[in-house]
């Protein structure tokens, strides 16, 4: 079974720093490109990172830039987001998923249920 678990939200203040790690299983990580979305209220699902299957290279949402960082540890199938110097704008649930083809988020193949992550300013 397919299962990947966010862990690492919460609240934070604006300017404060979070982890965020996803657990993986049922499927070989270095197989899939693997992502973070989020989805604020009333707003549509954005990409936020991701690390493509093909040469691992991380690719990053311009307003992500500079303050995000995506990684995974294979050996411990686990894929992380350091978030810093967060902003009120910022909170979202966050979805870790991992796709086959690339990072779209209309070709994820599995999906995470979500970590909430509130900044307060």
């Amino acid at each position: 079974e397919v299962q990947l678990v966010e862990s690492g939200g919460g609240l934070v203040q604006a300017g404060g720093s979070l982890r965020l790690s996803c657990a993986v299983s049922g499927f070989t990580l270095r197989d899939y490109a693997i992502a973070w979305f989020r989805q604020a209220p009333g707003k549509e699902r954005e990409g936020v990172a991701c690390i493509r299957k093909t040469d691992g290279k991380t690719h990053y949402a311009d307003s992500m830039k500079g303050r995000f960082s995506i990684s995974n540890d294979n050996a411990k199938d686990t894929v992380f987001l350091q978030m810093n110097s967060l902003k009120p704008e910022d909170t979202a649930v966050y979805y870790c998923a991992a796709g086959w083809v690339g990072c779209q988020v209309d070709g994820m193949d599995y999906w995470g249920k979500g970590t909430l992550v509130t900044v307060a300013s």
